[in-house]
């Protein structure tokens, strides 16, 4: 836990207090460094829980994490419950596989926004691109997540960038199909434009034949008088 959160948790700790608490308990913030293992990190817990009865966790923050460069890494998630995790896509876990065919087509009714979050979430109101997960859950409710009250909460972008490769895909398979269109007409049209050539070439040699048939002088031979 950073200082400054340390320190704003801790004053509004002291508020409630002064209000009496929570139920008539006094809260007192209690924190734990950043373990090195998940092994070392779960004890730090468990000690939190059984040694320093602590009743309520209400952040984490981890560590030695941003501005650390890394290769191989695998996106980590949370589910609903709040549980970490690596997100499986072997076959292994899957069921009822099918083709996205026509399915992906609904990304087609989204609409991509710039926004700013509010000042609660974004003090600096750092630019921002992407989709506003009410407007989603109207075009496909599979598309998002929701919160304990089942208020749409955040858009699940993994599965629309499926849907835009599935359609990146069919799109491909379509130009494919006109540039194989598109180059049998051209060889039919070479084939013709060879055909008029030879047809034009025939009849140049009938109009130069015939030209010369009427340049030719004819000698007719008179019949002898009686």
């Amino acid at each position: 836990m950073g200082q400054a959160v340390k320190a704003v948790t801790a004053a509004f700790f002291t508020e409630v207090n002064s209000q009496g608490g929570i139920y008539n308990r006094r809260l007192k913030l209690k924190s734990i460094e950043t373990a090195e293992t998940p092994a070392a990190t779960r004890a730090n817990i468990e000690r939190l829980l059984k040694d320093e009865h602590v009743f309520a966790m209400t952040a984490a923050f981890i560590a030695g994490i941003r501005g650390v460069a890394i290769t191989g890494a695998q996106p980590v998630g949370v589910n609903a419950t709040g549980q970490l995790g690596i997100r499986a896509s072997s076959a292994r876990y899957k069921e009822a596989i099918k083709s996205m065919d026509k399915a992906s087509e609904v990304i087609l009714s989204l609409r991509p926004v710039t926004f700013r979050y509010k000042n609660e979430v974004d003090p600096k109101g750092s630019p921002q691109f992407g989709l506003v997960a009410e407007q989603v859950a109207t075009v496909d409710p599979d598309l998002v997540a929701r919160d304990e009250q089942g208020k749409p909460f955040t858009v699940r972008y993994e599965e629309v960038n499926a849907m835009l490769l599935n359609e990146f895909l069919k799109e491909h398979s379509t130009v494919r199909e006109q540039k194989a269109s598109i180059s049998r007409l051209q060889s039919a049209m070479a084939q013709q434009e060879r055909e008029i050539q030879a047809l034009a070439a025939s009849l140049h040699k009938v109009n130069d034949q015939l030209a010369l048939t009427k340049s030719t002088p004819r000698v007719v031979a008179n019949s002898p008088r009686d």
